[in-house]
């Protein structure tokens, strides 16, 4: 029943292809992780038709134990390859990784931000250096397994999200334009987690079991994120105020802290919750509250990246990337608005607007509308 189920998923997604029609056009560029996504996302080519050829970004040349683009990742992707009869190649970014994620997360947390490194990661090298590569190399495509979709129902690609919502990663892809989408392929989008596995085991690929990467790449679980910038960026203790400004604890270092956080903040055995409710670097002073102290009305955003268009009135918000969207409305200046209050957005962290499935854009959060 179930490998019947996935089946018909399979031909479901190939019927439905942007690619079916050009199945004898040139040659796909698969982005290979080498996890069961990409894996599965080089065979569906494949079997639409397409002369395919995969590659594997070496992105950090520092220590690793975990995330993705290890070298043990590399290996897969390159079996992988082997096993699906394709030619495997290796890009080196780690000067572009380095210059548009590593340094950006550091600064980051020196000016108080909350960076996600993913999203930047997407938009400076896999979909900004890679495509243009991919382009220049005469590639149709540029191919992904991402856990989204490209919708066309509004008469240009938009991106949408995928159909296992539980692995949806439509909010770590939002800047992609519709010019973007006209080169992407993403044949992973149209299943759930369960059947990429299933057809990977049916084809034999070495990564059908293999565990997910979700951690950040360049830090270490060994070391920890608090050593990674402590040998790059000085880090000071911090003071703990309450909202009356009185002394009520400390934090190790203020650039590690993060609004609406709550575990590491030394409060002395403080009998309620409290959170991180700002963060003042320059002074090196953490403000905590408790819930009702943390909700906000809305949120200042900049950096706005709209898919055709600035929004303006109702739209879903998305404020992490397995959070849910949640009903709200954007005015004129591109600043958002909850219609209930919510728990503030840490500052460098993104907000992502949805009409139903689909992304209309998102932006950076810049701090609280109370």
């Amino acid at each position: 029943m179930r490998e019947a189920a996935a089946m018909t998923q399979r031909e479901r997604s190939a019927a439905s292809s942007p690619l079916r029609s050009a199945a004898t056009g040139g040659p796909l560029l698969v982005a290979m992780s080498g996890g069961v996504d990409s894996s599965v996302a080089a065979a569906l080519c494949l079997e639409a038709g397409h002369e395919v050829v995969g590659v594997t970004l070496k992105l950090w040349g520092g220590p690793q134990d975990q995330g993705c683009c290890a070298v043990s990742d590399v290996d897969d992707a390159r079996r992988v390859c082997q096993q699906l009869g394709i030619d495997h190649f290796v890009f080196n970014y780690a000067a572009e990784f380095e210059r548009d994620v590593v340094e950006p997360y550091v600064d980051a947390h020196r000016r108080g931000l909350t960076p996600n490194p993913c999203i930047a990661c997407n938009r400076h090298v896999k979909f900004d250096v890679l495509l243009d590569r991919a382009r220049r190399l005469g590639f149709d495509r540029l191919v992904t397994g991402h856990h989204v979709r490209i919708s066309a129902r509004t008469g240009s690609p938009r991106l949408q999200r995928g159909t296992d919502t539980a692995k949806d990663q439509s909010y770590v892809l939002y800047m992609l334009s519709g010019a973007d989408l006209s080169d992407l392929w993403f044949p992973v989008g149209d299943y759930h987690k369960d059947e990429l596995r299933t057809l990977a085991a049916e084809l034999g690929l070495r990564t059908a079991r293999k565990a997910e990467s979700q951690d950040v790449c360049f830090i270490t679980e060994a070391a920890g994120r608090e050593r990674f910038l402590a040998e790059r960026i000085d880090l000071h203790p911090a003071e703990l105020v309450d909202a009356s400004g009185q002394r009520v604890g400390t934090a190790p270092a203020v650039e590690l802290v993060t609004v609406g956080q709550r575990k590491g903040l030394e409060l002395g055995g403080a009998p309620q919750r409290r959170y991180a409710v700002d963060v003042d670097i320059a002074a090196r002073r953490v403000t905590v509250g408790g819930v009702s102290e943390l909700a906000a009305r809305g949120v200042r955003l900049v950096d706005h990246r709209w898919a055709s268009g600035a929004v303006e009135g109702d739209v879903l918000a998305q404020t992490s990337a397995h959070g849910a969207a949640l009903p709200a409305r954007v005015d004129a200046e591109g600043q958002l608005h909850w219609r209930e209050p919510q728990r503030r957005v840490a500052a460098g962290q993104a907000v992502v607007f949805y009409d139903g499935d689909e992304v209309l854009g998102g932006a950076t959060a810049a701090g609280p509308l109370t």
